[in-house]
């Protein structure tokens, strides 16, 4: 039997772990487009639990243990990878219920609850994918419990299968054998059990290792350079690495060594190192888990002036549950209301002037959870709310969030920022919530976007020999065609676009296109088809360079 405790355990274990290696994770994902990665996504659903898990008492029930997991992991579930794993969890938080501990044939039904519900959630279910390992981890499983009631030996007979489902995904998706990986959400679901299984075994908890800044890559794309993806990325990642912020102000002594020099030496304790000096002071920033090695280093170079050290993680728990106690959900004063997400001033503002109420920043790189949509929802003061994710890998969180929501809530299926727009701008106040649904719907299909952003790796993809860096043309949501140039790229691929029928272009462009280039594609675009009616929108959206849309 498993009690309470130990599962409590197992569950940060798995989630430690899934921390240490998200990078790998990321790694195989096949698709070169920079997006919200798999390890990443998991990293963060899982994550969202650990605080919670952490303020349990150690007497207590496995069902509190499955509960409370699952809870966390639903409202803080990001990207589809993500939603899965919190839908896999949710089952234990089902077999588990009233359960002071865990047998085999409650890890086994646990199991089996959280497949069950993930394939639900998934319109197509795709084999070859974590549902594939999951599915048949829960099979092996199942088959298991007929000849032992040893629930370690079930958990490691779940390990192994699960391996061994993972190493054959490439013979069940084309995608994965040309690129040489495995599948990426089925690694990540691996990393998790095995760290679980281990405690059950009787071993420690994984250490969350101190993840030291990506490196930063300065060769330039156009009018980009190919870091913007960490940089993004960064901003949404809530797992603190180094606990303590640490400032100071040195004197330097008069034989003070190179500063360089104790820059050099943060780096390797730290992170977001900030070192300034002049010809008296050096002014000290540090992310460290060591604040006192820090602050012992630069007496090596003068003396200290006005050391500060802060506990960042006690800070971020602060906000959080200043955050969650100061949420009021709005009022249901009107017959509808909307949620979008979108990143960039220029299309936030843009949804706002067709009616949008609440705005949830993110998009590609940039996945939020559906605790973040949840709030959106709640914030709008309506009866009915339709949620516009715009984003293919949001779609599965907004619909977690329906279940939640104290009002009735559609998400419409919108992929991109101009399915989103031409769906508010078929609302209609004077209709009914089916009419406006499915006219809303119909307007999603009658445009096209295309879709200008860089390859975040190197990849072999479809064919193409995609290096880092190089521009990449999306035709609804497919790869179309690689380019060096980029006002070249943009042209071309609006061409692609417009069709015979077509009376509207518009182009919006993002933070790293300077206003000259984007008016220099639009005289080139106007000029082309002088026909059609050619608008220009700076969205400040990051990314993506161009987003273009044809109706």
């Amino acid at each position: 039997m498993i009690n309470g405790n130990m599962l409590r355990r197992a569950f940060i274990s798995g989630a430690h772990s899934i921390t240490n290696k998200k990078k790998s994770v990321d790694e195989l994902n096949v698709f070169p487009v920079p997006d919200g990665d798999t390890g990443s996504n998991m990293s963060m659903t899982i994550n969202n639990s650990v605080a919670e898990l952490e303020n349990l008492e150690e007497n207590v029930p496995c069902s509190t243990v499955a509960s409370t997991a699952a809870s966390c992991l639903l409202r803080g579930a990001r990207g589809n990878s993500g939603v899965i794993l919190s839908l896999i969890f949710r089952g234990f938080s089902k077999g588990l219920a009233g359960k002071a501990e865990m047998s085999a044939e409650d890890l086994v039904n646990s199991l089996e609850l959280g497949v069950q519900g993930a394939y639900k959630s998934v319109m197509k279910p795709t084999e070859g994918t974590i549902l594939t390992v999951a599915r048949e981890a829960a099979e092996k499983a199942r088959e298991s419990l007929r000849s032992t009631n040893d629930v370690r030996a079930i958990m490691s007979d779940i390990c192994r299968q699960a391996r061994e489902t993972l190493d054959k995904t490439p013979t069940l998706l084309p995608a994965l054998a040309k690129a040489g990986v495995v599948d990426a959400g089925g690694m990540g679901l691996v990393i998790i059990f095995e760290a679980m299984r281990d405690v059950f075994d009787g071993g420690e908890i994984v250490e969350q290792e101190a993840q030291a800044n990506a490196p930063v890559t300065t060769e330039a794309v156009g009018a980009v350079t190919v870091d913007t993806f960490s940089s993004v990325v960064g901003q949404y990642d809530t797992v603190i690495h180094f606990t303590y912020c640490t400032e100071m102000l040195i004197t330097k002594k008069p034989d003070c060594d190179d500063p360089i020099k104790l820059r050099a030496y943060l780096e390797t304790i730290g992170d977001c190192v900030v070192v300034v000096d002049d010809d008296e002071i050096i002014k000290v920033h540090v992310h460290t888990n060591n604040p006192g090695k820090a602050i012992e280093k630069g007496l090596e170079f003068g003396y200290i002036n006005f050391p500060k050290v802060e506990n960042m993680k006690l800070q971020h728990e602060k906000e959080q549950k200043k955050a969650k106690s100061a949420f009021v959900p709005a009022e249901q004063v009107n017959d509808f209301g909307f949620v979008a997400v979108a990143a960039g001033s220029g299309i936030e503002s843009l949804f706002k002037d067709v009616g949008v109420d609440c705005v949830v920043k993110g998009g590609q790189t940039m996945n939020p959870s559906t605790q973040d949509i949840l709030e959106a929802i709640m914030s709008c003061p309506a009866k009915t709310v339709f949620v516009l994710p715009n984003n293919k890998n949001i779609i599965m969180a907004a619909e977690q969030a329906v279940k939640l929501a104290d009002r009735r809530v559609c998400v419409l299926q919108t992929r991109t920022i101009p399915q989103g727009m031409s769906a508010m701008l078929a609302f209609d106040p004077e209709a009914d919530f089916n009419t406006n649904r499915i006219e809303m719907t119909a307007a999603i299909e009658r445009v096209s976007t295309g879709q200008i952003t860089f390859a975040a790796r190197d990849s072999d993809y479809e064919g193409k020999d995609i290096k880092q860096g190089e521009i990449l043309a999306m035709d609804n949501g497919k790869l179309s065609f690689v380019e060096k140039d980029l006002a070249k790229a943009a042209f071309k691929l609006t061409k692609k676009l417009v069709k015979g029928d077509s009376s509207y272009i518009t182009i919006i462009y993002g933070a790293d296109v300077t206003d000259d280039d984007a008016e220099a594609l639009h005289k080139q675009i106007s000029a082309k088809f002088s026909n059609l009616d050619v608008n220009l929108i700076n969205g400040g959206q990051p990314v993506y360079y161009y987003i273009i849309s044809v109706e």
